[in-house]
């Protein structure tokens, strides 16, 4: 035990230190414990010198993979702040990693976001899919896993867990234990990697992984209350879309084009009274939900998904119940209909196996500097159909319904990885339907900041009576010369059908000098066929225009995406 005045020496020198100066002193202790001699007079040169001790470790890839561009920025943060410390950092991207690399790693790090049902990113499934379905055995390697995810999914940070667990099992040992970062991560992750940085230094042969920082019970999101200003249709009569234009006014919110607007939405309410009666249980009753007490009819409407339930949600009320269901998604309500509630634990226990409402994403189509205070959203009214009755998506159909003076609750996903680039370079931007919604928020920033740089739209829908969402501001930001070149596909106006990609080839020269001359391509919209169809005719376009064979092309497509200037926000 510390005596008192050292204590108070060791308080004072603690407070006065900064989190790399923190980290200094951890490895320089570990060298006085492990025997002083040498390890104390590295520590004392280095004192003198201003820098830390040299790290053991000679060198070290750090591999990340990302969506939204945050695995990305923290991977560069890091090989600088390890290069820095003494060690040779390799950056790479988990989608350009040679997979046959990796048993000859040393020490490797690697940096993931989780997406959808807790799936790697795109970037990274290659990965992802390698070293699951690779059966080679990774004994001399010394790794260590930063997991990015957002605490308000249900299976948050799954992706890194995966591949912590992976490298595990292929006898990989772990320099610093598996850390999952929330929303808010900055400062949780810095510290994860300090004390990867420690452990480098003060052994190559780490003898047990290092504690990971503890992941924060708060989302660490800013939640903004706003009030609907308006809300438009902005399909015409006889249109099979409607898609909703919503202004939302709200104080000091702060966002950047490129940026999503989140939200939960509310369960609707004859929903969670239904499931009350059947379940038989009191709409006021008080139970307990992550620390906090809650009316059950309130918890069921703002917090807990019981629209659609996952299979696994199903499976945990079989056995909670005791029956046999077959594997299947389906809402509370039918699962209890179907087969009730028969357990002797009390309501909570159902409670407990529920999950919460996953957040819904919408790409902002406003701007800070032409739109102040606001924040806008173009909103697709999902409808499907199922044994013959319509049915709607949970957030769209509540966003539609939403009248003037309503005021909602959501919070900003920041996007670093679809930004516009500097004011002075051209880009070229294709967001067919609701995929629209960015590229307004861009060419209103372009038109209010008077970027010099050349703007060029490739927009499409089925028909242009009914489908040309935001045709005036369009024609006026054409007209102005804001938006230099815009073509429009409508896929139903015709016999044959016509899409983006097929507008982008007839434009394919002009549209390749621009890629030349320096510009950003940006796609928004579906994944999947809209984007695959559009990266193929980009390919194509490239090939023919550039006198490139069809891996030259792929080279060029890589380049420019590695460049920052290939972006894709798709969904």
């Amino acid at each position: 035990m510390i005596a008192s005045p050292k204590l108070k020496i060791v308080e004072e020198l603690i407070a006065g230190s900064s989190r790399e100066e923190l980290a200094w002193i951890s490895g320089y202790l570990a060298g006085v414990a492990a025997g002083g001699g040498a390890n104390v007079a590295a520590a004392a040169s280095a004192v003198a010198g201003g820098t830390a001790a040299p790290a053991k470790a000679g060198k070290i890839t750090i591999a990340y993979g990302t969506e939204t561009g945050n695995s990305k920025k923290l991977a560069a943060d890091f090989a600088a702040k390890a290069k820095k410390s003494g060690i040779n950092a390799k950056l790479v991207s988990l989608d350009q990693y040679r997979l046959t690399d990796l048993p000859k790693e040393e020490y490797f790090v690697t940096i993931i976001s989780t997406q959808g049902e807790g799936e790697p990113p795109a970037a990274a499934k290659k990965f992802y899919d390698g070293i699951h379905a690779n059966g080679f055995k990774l004994e001399k390697l010394k790794y260590g896993v930063l997991a990015l995810g957002d605490t308000s999914y249900p299976l948050f940070c799954k992706a890194g867990e995966d591949v912590d667990a992976r490298l595990d099992k292929l006898g990989g040992k772990r320099l610093v234990s598996l850390a999952k970062c929330d929303t808010d991560y900055q400062a949780d992750a810095e510290s994860w990697f300090d004390s990867l940085l420690n452990s480098l230094s003060s052994s190559a042969e780490p003898a047990a992984a290092t504690a990971a920082p503890a992941v924060k019970k708060s989302a660490g999101k800013k939640t903004y209350t706003g009030t609907i200003l308006t809300s438009v249709n902005l399909n015409d009569r006889g249109s099979n879309k409607e898609t909703y234009h919503i202004e939302i006014e709200a104080e000091d919110v702060a966002y950047l084009p490129g940026d999503a607007l989140g939200m939960i939405p509310p369960n609707p309410a004859p929903l969670v009274a239904d499931i009350l009666a059947v379940a038989g249980v009191d709409a006021a009753k008080k139970i307990s939900y992550k620390d906090e007490q809650w009316a059950v009819a309130e918890l069921l409407t703002k917090r807990l998904n019981i629209v659609h339930l996952p299979e696994r949600v199903v499976a945990k009320y079989a056995a909670l119940t005791g029956q046999t269901i077959p594997e299947t998604r389906m809402g509370l309500l039918d699962l209890l209909k179907i087969y009730p509630y028969k357990a002797t634990a009390p309501f909570e226990d159902l409670v407990a196996i529920l999950e919460p409402t996953a957040p819904r994403l919408y790409s902002i189509s406003s701007s800070p500097e032409a739109h102040s205070g606001e924040v806008h959203v173009t909103v697709a009214r999902d409808k499907f159909c199922i044994n013959g009755e319509d049915k709607f998506g949970l957030c769209s159909d509540y966003l539609a319904r939403l009248e003037e003076g309503t005021t909602i609750e959501f919070y900003i996903h920041k996007n670093g990885a679809f930004r516009l680039p500097d004011e002075d370079k051209d880009v070229i931007m294709v967001g067919p339907g609701t995929g629209i919604a960015p590229f307004r928020s861009f060419l209103a920033e372009r038109d209010a900041t008077g970027a010099s740089g050349r703007n060029w739209l490739f927009f499409g829908d089925q028909h242009f009576v009914t489908d040309f969402l935001y045709q005036t501001e369009l024609l006026n930001w054409f007209d102005t010369g804001v938006l230099t070149k815009l073509n429009v596909a409508f896929s139903r106006d015709q016999k044959e059908k016509v899409y983006v990609q097929h507008k982008m080839k007839q434009q394919g020269k002009e549209l390749y000098n621009w890629l030349q001359g320096g510009a950003s391509l940006y796609i928004c919209g579906a994944k999947d066929p809209m984007s695959v169809d559009v990266e193929s005719a980009l390919l194509e376009i490239i090939a023919e225009h550039g006198g490139k064979s069809a891996e030259a092309a792929e080279a060029y497509l890589a380049e420019l995406k590695e460049a920052g200037r290939y972006l894709k926000d798709v969904y």
